[in-house]
């Protein structure tokens, strides 16, 4: 008589029915270990493209001259200026014409600038320094165009602008001045109004000698706002015989380069990678790869504020080394750059610029009432 248990069914059916729920865990484990192979997988290609990223970044960066200059020189500020300091990346960026010398380590600097970044906001405000500037170029009293400090290397260049601008700057980047060409092509040009006698100076002047170092052609610029090409841009960038001399000039450049930060904060990666490729060879700097990398990662957060020229308060003449820029004087001038950069309207100048500020005017005999105005 059968058990009752089996409900009337052969043993062998129950023991098939106690196996089913064993079958479907070994199933389940099959299931999971190709889930995990699958993950595996993704893992490996995800990690492989993030590879081939780093590479390809790599080769790019692998172009760019890079330079430790070591620990720079700064003022003896006070632990309230420090601090502020400590809120903002003071960047030294330097133009240079290295036909002559064929590198990126020495030569006089065309274009001085100093890019000063708010950490918080991502403000950047740029300030020229005009070339011919009367500065201590070494630290040891001697006073010239502060454009010949780059002669003796970045390093003293970014000394020199720590000295006599009470800045804490620590890194620069120097660029050819034929990578302005590359890079203004690269991004499809720059809409500027150019006037009359601009257009004299770039047509008649300038343009033959830039195509020749520059090895590339353009053609005749108009008048109005017109679409400068590579060659057209740097042109723009070195007139200096128009109104306002060298303080005009560095006026365009800053111009010029507002319009490439507008446009390259628009541009698509195809773009990006021909700016890339044409101005990394022609580019020296103290960053490291992986302080590029993330500067350059973040660069569409940051907004160009404002622009401006130092000295703000000056004039200009002829004191035993030709024409020079006079700053009226350079401790007022201090003080200036600090309430634009900082927002600190009573500053007191460090003790060195002090210094250099009573040297430059007992050299010249130009105080803060022989400022001129020249327009910029």
């Amino acid at each position: 008589m059968p058990n009752k248990t089996n409900t009337g069914r052969p043993d062998g059916r129950r023991v098939i029915e106690a196996q089913r729920p064993n079958k479907k865990k070994r199933m389940s484990k099959k299931a999971r270990r190709r889930k995990k192979r699958r993950i595996i997988l993704a893992v490996e290609i995800v990690i492989l493209l993030i590879v081939v990223i780093m590479l390809y970044a790599w080769s790019k960066l692998g172009k760019i001259d890079f330079n430790d200059i070591g620990e720079t020189e700064k003022n003896a500020l006070d632990k309230k200026t420090e601090k502020m300091l400590s809120g903002y990346q003071n960047i030294a960026l330097f133009g240079l014409d290295n036909r002559d010398n064929g590198n990126l380590e020495k030569g006089r600097s065309d274009t001085i600038m100093v890019a000063s970044i708010n950490n918080d906001t991502k403000e950047v405000h740029l300030i020229s320094v005009y070339r011919d500037t009367m500065l201590d170029i070494d630290g040891e009293g001697t006073y010239r165009k502060c454009n010949a400090a780059y002669n003796d290397g970045p390093a003293n260049a970014i000394n020199m602008l720590n000295r006599n601008l009470d800045l804490d700057i620590e890194d620069y980047v120097t660029c050819d001045f034929t990578a302005l060409a590359d890079v203004v092509d690269a991004i499809g040009g720059v809409e500027i109004d150019v006037d009359s006698e601009e257009q004299f100076w770039i047509n008649e002047y300038y343009m033959r000698e830039t195509q020749e170092f520059t090895g590339r052609k353009t053609s005749k610029v108009e008048t109005g706002l017109v679409n400068l090409d590579g060659v057209q841009a740097v042109c723009y960038c070195r007139i200096r015989y128009t109104a306002g001399g060298d303080f005009g000039r560095a006026s365009r450049q800053r111009e010029v380069l507002s319009k490439i930060i507008e446009k390259a904060k628009q541009a698509d990666a195809g773009t990006i990678n021909k700016l890339i490729d044409a101005v990394f060879p022609k580019i020296s700097t103290s960053f490291t790869a992986s302080e590029l990398v993330g500067l350059a990662g973040a660069y569409k957060d940051y907004t160009l504020s404002d622009t401006s020229g130092f000295p703000f308060d000056k004039c200009t003449g002829d004191f035993g080394s030709g024409s020079v820029d006079v700053p009226c004087t350079l401790e007022s001038n201090v003080r200036k750059l600090y309430q634009i950069l900082y927002n600190e309207t009573d500053y007191e100048p460090s003790e060195k610029v002090q210094e250099i500020s009573e040297a430059i005017v007992k050299r010249t005999g130009k105080d803060e009432d022989d400022a001129l105005d020249y327009g910029f």
